[in-house]
């Protein structure tokens, strides 16, 4: 699973995915790409579900780039505690994708098996997505 490999001492607040990407909104390395259509936190399990889908139909050929990363930690109280003392402690850790970001890039492979490939990953995330080539993204 991705996670960071150390963080600071504080739990951090929510960070909101509403609106459009600022950085990471081109396609830089590979052919296709799956672009994020809308915002939210994608977690770590979901982004090595989605790789695991890709890299299992190009049968590991070609190269797969992944441009996010799961940064937030997310925090749980344990079941059946009662309201106050304090913040829970971290549960999952997430990555906040917002609109229009260039989530992962497909290189080496054929044009059917790309895009075969980026779909079977959009179906293992929980955001409309969509498949763009080099040089064809609006």
């Amino acid at each position: 699973m991705l996670m960071p490999k150390r963080t600071k001492f504080r739990r951090p607040h929510r960070v909101s995915y509403e609106g459009k990407a600022k950085g990471r909104n081109e396609i830089l390395n590979g052919d296709y790409a799956l672009i994020a259509q809308e915002g939210a936190w994608i977690t770590n399990r979901q982004i090595e579900a989605a790789r695991i889908a890709m890299t299992r139909h190009m049968k590991r050929l070609g190269k797969v780039w992944i441009n996010i990363f799961p940064h937030l930690a997310k925090t749980k109280k344990p079941l059946e505690v009662r309201m106050g003392s304090g913040k829970g402690a971290p549960d999952h850790w997430v990555a906040v994708v917002k609109e229009g970001k260039v989530m992962f890039e497909v290189n080496g492979v054929t044009d059917e098996i790309a895009k075969e490939a980026l779909r079977l990953a959009s179906h293992k995330l929980p955001i409309k997505t969509k498949i763009v080539k080099r040089g064809e993204q609006a």
